[in-house]
């Protein structure tokens, strides 16, 4: 395979990771914000979780909910929108390398954004409007799991694809805990909500209610959503996807090596520890350059050329 192609491969993998990702996310922070109205930096956690902050305040002076959703809906490179244009272009351009019916699936969801980006604007629509983003890049996943051989092209798919599960999951997790300490004397009060909303974010609230025959609580949620080995979206599940399509490649000892240092990073932390002395937000920075590290050896062992590693949300090929 091209080194080109399979570059192209991967960030459509993690493009439409990308766009599942912040559909969700806005949604999940709309109901938290109805659920706890006096909570003014929900809108601001959001950003950081998107790593896209500094972004946001070159184009915006206030932080409030219609500026962050715009922004994330609309914006020419930190959005949704930004994500689906890339993610066509990369399909359109590799059509002969995936089913034909993966192209038209991405297309059709471009059309539907071009179409109706206002409705996720206004709360009201807004809930249907992602919800129906949230279940066209279900089809595209599940119809690439289904239709596509699982050879060198889909391998890079799926590496995109669970890499940037995997830094969605570390961050949603970082800024859980941060609005935690945030609001360290109401924490009583909302620590179930705020840790509950974590799981939502990453539809992980049914399967870690199966899993942990607990109330929910802050201990056990960061356990799940870092080492859980059966939960699609759990860190240590998505890097043993991406070590197990590495794999399957040829010249792969460097990835390979990464993905082992960063599994070990995540399998050896403490996390009772981590959450009493405040050290999870730390410990989540070393996960990132781990996962950075991942990337920028994938790149220059199959995509023929070095690598800077800006933020994954800004990133376009």
């Amino acid at each position: 395979m091209l080194s080109r192609v399979a570059e192209k491969m991967y960030w459509f993998g993690r493009y439409v990771e990308r766009i599942e990702n912040t559909a969700r996310l806005i949604s999940v922070n709309t109901n938290l914000v109805m659920d706890l109205p006096r909570v003014d930096h929900i809108w601001a956690s959001t950003l950081d979780i998107t790593g896209n902050s500094l972004e946001f305040q070159r184009r915006f002076t206030r932080v409030d909910e219609r500026n962050v959703v715009k922004f994330l809906l609309e914006d020419d490179a930190c959005s949704i929108r930004s994500a689906v244009r890339l993610a066509r272009e990369n399909a359109r351009t590799t059509r002969e390398i995936m089913p034909s019916e993966a192209w038209e699936r991405i297309n059709e969801l471009y059309l539907f954004l071009q179409k109706n980006l206002g409705q996720g604007l206004k709360r009201e629509g807004r809930h249907n409007f992602l919800g129906e983003i949230i279940g066209r890049c279900h089809q595209i996943t599940g119809l690439l799991a289904g239709s596509m051989s699982a050879d060198t092209a889909y391998n890079f798919i799926k590496i995109g694809r669970n890499l940037e599960r995997a830094d969605m999951s570390s961050r949603i997790v970082d800024v859980g805990s941060l609005n935690l300490i945030t609001l360290k004397d109401k924490q009583a009060e909302y620590d179930n909500i705020l840790w509950m909303n974590v799981l939502r974010s990453l539809t992980a609230y049914q399967m870690y209610r199966q899993h942990v025959k607990d109330r929910v609580n802050g201990e056990d949620v960061v356990d799940f959503l870092l080492k859980n080995r059966k939960f699609p979206r759990a860190v240590a599940h998505c890097l043993n996807e991406v070590n197990q399509c590495c794999s399957e490649l040829p010249q792969n000892d460097l990835p390979l090596r990464s993905i082992s240092q960063a599994l070990r990073t995540i399998e050896t932390n403490d996390v009772i520890k981590l959450l009493n002395e405040s050290g999870l937000h730390d410990f989540v920075d070393v996960v990132q350059l781990a996962f950075a590290d991942i990337h920028t050896q994938v790149a220059n062992t199959w995509f023929g050329h070095g690598v800077d590693h800006p933020q994954p949300s800004t990133v376009a090929v």
